[in-house]
């Protein structure tokens, strides 16, 4: 199953325009407040030029990429956590995603309505983060009185439960994200019944105007930027409008108009890269039969561990991993010439699998 980013941010933002451009979904993109109403998910190979190499390397019969599935939000506005603009509707869908891709308007444009009358990237931020938070605190406010009430009838099992809530409403309560905050083994059953939203990953989209590769300003951008460094998220700068007119040409024409448009490269890498940044996740490849496949794991993924995500069987009947990094295998050029030079290492269960590795499990059925 790919993994889900859920693209957020006020209406009229350009998430629709976002979502089209890295999915090719064509999914409507007009000009007026909650467009999108129901979450529209589209699904992307992840762009991977080890990938790529691999294939023209071992020129397997089958590729299979990674995958990343984003799904359009409806735009949230002032009020969301009490309902407003069906606000309550629009943040359980946030609730299923595993990290959130916050897109904020970077650009000018008289045809384009704010909602709140002026372009400010900080505020448009600011505006989103706390609709979170204070969503997370009603769901923990409500949470608390029904555990709190099991306590006082004789459940000492929700004591924990009660403890944990306690310290999770108070520190929503100054208005902060509880990904703050730090946890323990002991909590992460109770975090998952709550499922609580300012815990996910989290990085910016400033989406850009055309204007600004022309002139090669980008003010707006700018304050994104220093916004999302100050809170420690990745921010990517993306031109969605031109990128999905892209994903409308023919894939010979693309790189003429990119040109004739400014456009350098394509930001859609980027956000991927920042996607897999805010997940910790790194990617693996196996060369199986005529199959070459990536795989995607967060970091520190036990070997074990990584061959369950192929097959459950597998990671039961883990005996060994034979590895090469992409690096080496590239370098050598044959998966035979690495064996023979002792590029070929065997490790066991507590191997970690690293970014690139290149990895043939062997397990007993």
């Amino acid at each position: 199953m790919a993994l889900q980013c859920g693209i957020v941010g006020l209406p009229n933002v350009g998430k629709s325009t976002v979502f089209n451009a890295l999915t090719a979904a064509g999914v409507p993109a007009e000009n007026y407040p909650f467009c999108t109403v129901e979450p529209n998910v589209g699904t992307m190979a992840v762009p991977d030029p080890r990938f790529d190499k691999l294939a023209h390397l071992l020129k397997p019969e089958r590729t299979v990429p990674a995958m990343l599935e984003f799904v359009d939000i409806a735009g949230l506005v002032r009020g969301a956590h009490k309902g407003e603009g069906l606000g309550n509707q629009f943040l359980s869908h946030i609730r299923a995603v595993d990290a959130i891709a916050h897109v904020v308007r970077c650009f000018e444009d008289p045809k384009v309505a704010h909602p709140d009358g002026t372009v400010d990237p900080v505020r448009d931020g600011e505006t989103i983060a706390l609709e979170l938070i204070q969503k997370d605190l009603e769901t923990a406010t409500k949470r608390l009185e029904k555990s709190s009430h099991m306590l006082r009838v004789g459940d000492k099992a929700v004591a924990h439960e009660v403890e944990l809530l306690t310290r999770m409403k108070a520190h929503l309560e100054q208005l902060q994200p509880l990904r703050q905050m730090t946890f323990v083994a002991e909590d992460q059953p109770v975090l998952k019944e709550v499922a609580p939203l300012t815990v996910k990953p989290l990085f910016y989209i400033g989406n850009l105007g055309e204007e600004s590769l022309a002139s090669g300003n980008h003010p707006y951008w700018e304050k994104l930027q220093a916004h999302a460094r100050s809170e420690g998220f990745p921010a990517v700068p993306f031109w969605g409008k031109l990128e999905a007119e892209l994903k409308e040409l023919p894939e010979a024409e693309q790189a003429e108009f990119a040109g004739e448009m400014g456009l350098k490269e394509s930001g859609i890498p980027g956000i991927v890269r920042a996607g897999y940044q805010a997940l910790g996740l790194i990617t693996f490849y196996t060369k199986v039969g005529p199959e070459l496949r990536a795989w995607t794991v967060p970091k520190n993924t036990p070997a074990p561990k990584a061959a369950g995500k192929i097959h459950t069987d597998m990671e039961k009947g883990f005996i060994k991993a034979e590895v090469i990094s992409f690096k080496d295998l590239t370098k050598i050029g044959s998966e035979s010439e690495a064996r023979h030079h002792g590029l070929l290492r065997q490790e066991g269960k507590d191997y970690l699998i690293q970014d690139g590795d290149v990895v043939h499990f062997r397990f007993n059925v």
